[in-house]
C-alpha cells in the first residue's frame, strides 16, 4: 500500500516538473502582440456618459400577450442635460455650503434652547402643582403641564429631525467632494 502511494506521488511530482511556467517577459510579449492586433480604440467614458440615464430596451411582447403600458417620459428632455447647471438652483460654491451648514446648526441650536426652556417650564409647573392645595388651581396647572410635556415631545422629535438633516447634509457634502473647510 505504501509503495503504491509512493509511486503515485512520484508520478505527480514528475508530471508537475514537466509543465513549463511562463516567464514575465514571455507574458509581456504576448500582451504586446495582442494589443497590436486591436485596431479599434476602446470606449473612453466621460462624466457626460455617466450622468446620462442608461438606455434600456424592452423585450418584444409575446404573441397574444396583453400590451404593457409605456413608462412615463423623462421629466427633462435629453437636450436639457447639456444646458448650464445654473438653471438647476444656486451655485454650490463655498458660500452655499457654509451658509447651509450655519442654517442647519442655528436651527438645531434654537430647537435645543426651546426644549431646555420647555423642560424648565415643566419643572416649575410640577413644583407649583405640588405646592397648591386648591383642586381648581391644581387642575389648571396640570392641564398647562400636560400641554408643556406634549410641546417638549414635539421639540425632541424636531431635534432628532434636525440632527438627521445635519447628517444628510454631511453625507451630501461628502458625495459632492466638498472640502471640510467650506463647512465651517
Amino acid at each position: 500500500m505504501r509503495v503504491t502511494a509512493f509511486f503515485a506521488a512520484l508520478v505527480l511530482v514528475s508530471g508537475a516538473a514537466g509543465a513549463r511556467a511562463q516567464s514575465l517577459g514571455e507574458i509581456a510579449k504576448q500582451e504586446e502582440a495582442r494589443r497590436d492586433k486591436v485596431t479599434t480604440p476602446s470606449k473612453v467614458y466621460t462624466n457626460k456618459d455617466l450622468s446620462a440615464p442608461p438606455v434600456v430596451s424592452e423585450p418584444a411582447p409575446a404573441a397574444g400577450a396583453a400590451p404593457t403600458p409605456a413608462a412615463p417620459a423623462a421629466t427633462t428632455p435629453p437636450a436639457a442635460d447639456n444646458k448650464d447647471k445654473k438653471d438647476d438652483g444656486p451655485a454650490k460654491d463655498q458660500k452655499y455650503w457654509s451658509e447651509r451648514k450655519k442654517q442647519l446648526d442655528a436651527k438645531l441650536e434654537r430647537d435645543k434652547v426651546l426644549a431646555d426652556a420647555m423642560q424648565s417650564r415643566i419643572n416649575g409647573l410640577t413644583a407649583d402643582f405640588a405646592a397648591r392645595s386648591d383642586p381648581a388651581q391644581r387642575a389648571q396647572i396640570e392641564r398647562d403641564r400636560q400641554r408643556a410635556v406634549a410641546e417638549l415631545d414635539s421639540l425632541q422629535k424636531t431635534i432628532k429631525d434636525d440632527q438627521k438633516a445635519q447628517t444628510d447634509f454631511d453625507e451630501e457634502a461628502r458625495k459632492a467632494s466638498v472640502p471640510p473647510g467650506w463647512l465651517r
